[in-house]
């Protein structure tokens, strides 16, 4: 009688652990709008915290200049993609990648 509640119990339990829980609603697509504005606040963030780490001594002069170079460079990016998107608002669609 215990073996028996003991098997059913540990059945149940595995079966609580493995079988698939709740459905996670599909995630919508984003627009490559909104996508862009995040990746934008991403890079100034990253600008940001560069800087600090900089002034607070953690880089070098010769380390610091090629990266805050290159994530400025990814900010003019996404900023002339946010421009054009903004200018012609149906040149970009998920169906031309």
């Amino acid at each position: 009688m215990i073996l028996a509640l003991c098997l059913i119990f540990a059945a149940g339990l595995l079966v609580y652990v493995f079988a698939p829980g709740v459905v996670f609603e599909r995630v919508t697509d984003k627009s490559r709008l909104a996508f862009l504005e995040e990746r934008k606040q991403v890079v100034y963030e990253n600008l940001r915290d560069l800087n600090f780490d900089y002034k607070a001594g953690k880089y070098p002069q010769e380390d610091y200049e090629p990266l805050r170079a290159s994530l400025e460079a990814e900010a003019a990016e996404i900023l002339a993609e946010i421009d054009a998107l903004n200018v012609h608002p149906t040149a970009w669609s998920p169906s031309s990648l």
